[in-house]
């Protein structure tokens, strides 16, 4: 049978092919059931209430903390906000100095010396060189400009720092910023009042307390400065306020005094050595100890080129070329003339003053110079190693006006005992001139004789007194010149009984010698005590022709940024003592001093010279005091004890010093003889001593009629 009428299916494939058909959709799976929770083990009733006592605890903690940090935070704001109200505006802050200053200058109108707290006047952390802006916040704050006043991270790592070196916490290192610094600098807002405190030290002292309460209100000093002020501007106060070493407070007096330059001019390793000075500015001032002052200085240069502030160059360059001190500032500050100055100048505008003062003095520092170089070639050459022996040099123009005058051996000093101002000693022969003057302005000529021979004076209340002369010898007839050339005693003991001891007693003080005259007949060998200055003042009278002069420093005195002065010189030359040819025939005797008597090692080679030298009982004291035509110079030596010299009169090692000093000052200075009259040159005067007693009488007539005619006896 056909199944051609079948009617076939069609071909599937999914059919011929089982692997390729569609899959079935897989049955879902049950979710799983959720496991029931163990049941929680339950412990005892101790552990729970422990644990429940525990979180009640945290609890509690947790809420104080909150409560009182928030509280600190709200009482922090108001003591920020009450300093931020009560802080002054920035200008007020820059000069912070309870006393002002005193700027010497020498008679170039240079400056040489400062005295009292020097500030430089203000200037601005964008106004003073980089280099030092950059060296102090490399030094002393390196995040200065990211803080806020006070650095967690500074004072960490100063706290770990004083544990690890064995002291307390706050002992040591601070950790203070720039910021912290300025507050202290500032007091915290506290102005000295004279009524609360014993002293301004007392009060300096309460503002740098390191309590752990001060250094919190100086950390709120701090942030309420950040407020208040820019980053520059608080870094201004604190260039401006700093003390920086020598007297100096701020950057731009530290550069003037140290450098002699502006603090905008300062380079690298200038600017590296006044960043330095801030941690301990006393012991680091480079006039106190230049070598240390640069060893410090280099390593604030490592610090600037670790923090990119120099490249290796600059401070390789730096550090082989280290900052050097000015002339003015290797001279320490003017020595024994700039306090003689301060001391002999109103103490109202150099002592108590509040305002910056400015004085132009006298000072010659070449001829300064010479005297000190003379001084330390006379003592390194001629005197025994290990000797205390001291010595003092006056050197003054013959109106007064003081050159140079070193007080002792230590001539980089201030504040020192001056030997030249301060020191009383006897005279001995260096006297004597004034005897002769008392006798020529009385009619006495110096070819006049006088008996040198024993003479035993009785002193009432003392009994006999017997002057011998330095040679135990008697030379008899001699000359007035010839006299004091040899500086013979017996002779001037004589003259000076027969002129009258007072007369020469008013002639030494109107010449200038204030101290108290001896009464006795002792006088006229010295026995009295004056001072180097006064001493070669008189001198100077001699030399400017017989008038008396008043040694003087200070030519004017005026306020800084004034152009007027307020005062100008206290000294020159002022009444006459003798006549004048009397004061040549004088100098003519003087000159014989030098040369041909006890002065010989005193001469210059290329110029007159006039002196006397003088040496006291047992040689406790020896002097030489002399002039050119130009200028008068006093030397002392002796020991501050009193102790006698070995070896040593005024011939010797003063006169020595005298040449020493003289040759160098009169380098350059051309050559004028001496204003000397030669005895006996003078027709109208006889020599002989009755022509002198002629002249006594007319002096005593004259100064009868001044005291009636109200002129007070001045001549």
């Amino acid at each position: 049978m056909s199944d051609s009428g079948r009617r076939k299916p069609p071909l599937v494939a999914e059919k011929r092919y089982k692997s390729a058909a569609k899959p079935a959709k897989p049955a879902k799976k049950p979710s799983p059931k959720r496991k029931k929770p163990a049941p929680r083990k339950r412990g005892n009733f101790v552990t729970n209430a422990i644990t429940g006592l525990f979180r009640w605890i945290l609890r509690l903690i947790w809420a104080f903390t909150w409560r009182i940090g928030l509280l600190s935070c709200v009482l922090l704001g108001l003591a920020v906000g009450y300093f931020y109200l009560t802080l002054p505006p920035v200008t007020e802050l820059l000069d912070g100095r309870a006393n002002g200053s005193v700027t010497m200058m020498d008679r170039d109108a240079k400056i040489f010396a400062w005295r009292g707290d020097t500030f430089g006047g203000a200037v601005t952390a964008s106004s003073v060189s980089p280099h030092l802006k950059n060296a102090v916040i490399a030094t002393e704050d390196k995040r200065f400009y990211y803080h806020f006043g006070v650095s967690p991270r500074g004072i960490a790592s100063a706290i770990r720092i004083n544990l690890r070196e064995g002291r307390g916490p706050l002992s040591g290192h601070g950790g203070s910023t720039i910021t912290q610094q300025t507050a202290k600098l500032l007091c915290l807002g506290v102005k000295y009042d004279e009524t609360q405190w014993e002293s301004e030290a007392a009060y300096e002292a309460d503002c740098r307390k390191g309590s752990l309460w001060r250094k919190g209100k100086e950390a709120i000093f701090a942030m309420a400065m950040e407020t208040k002020y820019s980053k520059d501007e608080i870094l201004s106060i604190y260039l401006n306020r700093a003390y920086m070493g020598g007297g100096a407070y701020g950057a731009e007096a530290a550069a003037q005094r140290f450098f002699g330059k502006s603090a905008a001019q300062l380079n690298p390793a200038e600017g590296a050595m006044l960043a330095g000075l801030l941690t301990a500015p006393t012991s680091l001032a480079p006039t106190n100890d230049l070598e240390k002052s640069q060893n410090r200085a280099g390593v604030v240069i490592g610090l600037m080129q670790e923090q990119g502030y120099l490249s290796d160059r600059a401070a390789k360059e730096a550090l082989a070329n280290p900052a050097e001190l000015s002339e003015a500032a290797e001279a320490r500050a003017g020595g024994y003339f700039a306090d003689w100055v301060m001391s002999s100048g109103p103490e109202f505008f150099t002592r108590n003053s509040t305002a910056d003062v400015v004085i132009r003095t006298t000072l010659d520092q070449r001829i300064q110079k010479a005297a000190e170089d003379a001084l330390a070639y006379i003592f390194e050459n001629k005197v025994s190693e290990g000797s205390k022996a001291q010595a003092a040099i006056v050197v003054m123009s013959a109106d007064g006006a003081v050159r140079a005058m070193v007080g002792g051996r230590k001539t980089k000093v201030a504040g020192a005992f001056n030997r030249a101002t301060q020191a009383l000693r006897q005279t001995g022969s260096s006297f004597k001139p004034f005897v002769y003057a008392t006798a020529l302005e009385m009619g006495w000529s110096s070819n006049d004789t006088i008996l040198d021979e024993e003479l035993t004076i009785n002193i009432p209340g003392s009994g006999p007194w017997t002057p011998q002369n330095y040679d135990r010898k008697f030379h008899g007839r001699v000359t007035l010149t010839e006299a004091l050339q040899s500086s013979l005693n017996i002779p001037a003991v004589k003259l000076a009984q027969n002129v009258g001891l007072e007369n020469v007693r008013q002639i030494a003080a109107d010449f200038g010698l204030q101290s108290d005259l001896a009464q006795g007949p002792a006088l006229a060998l010295g026995a009295s005590e004056s001072t180097l200055i006064e001493m070669t003042g008189a001198y100077a009278g001699i030399l400017n022709g017989g008038s008396s002069v008043t040694p003087y420093g200070l030519v004017e005195l005026k306020m800084q940024g004034d152009d007027e002065p307020l005062m100008t010189a206290t000294g020159g030359i002022g009444e006459r003592v003798i006549r004048e040819d009397a004061a040549r025939e004088l100098i003519w005797m003087m000159y014989n001093v030098a040369q041909h008597g006890s002065g010989r090692r005193a001469l210059l080679d290329d110029r007159q010279i006039a002196g006397k030298t003088g040496t006291t009982q047992a040689a406790r004291d020896a002097w030489f005091i002399g002039f050119s035509a130009d200028y008068v110079a006093g030397v002392w030596m002796g020991y501050d004890d009193n102790t006698p010299l070995k070896g040593v009169t005024g011939s010797g090692l003063p006169a020595e010093i005298w040449h020493e000093t003289m040759v160098r000052v009169h380098e350059g200075v051309p050559v004028s003889p001496l204003p000397m009259l030669e005895g006996g040159s003078d027709p109208k005067k006889s020599p002989g001593a009755g022509n002198g007693e002629n002249d006594r009488t007319r002096r005593g007539i004259e100064k009868l009629l001044d005291d009636l005619l109200g002129n007070g006896g001045n001549r």
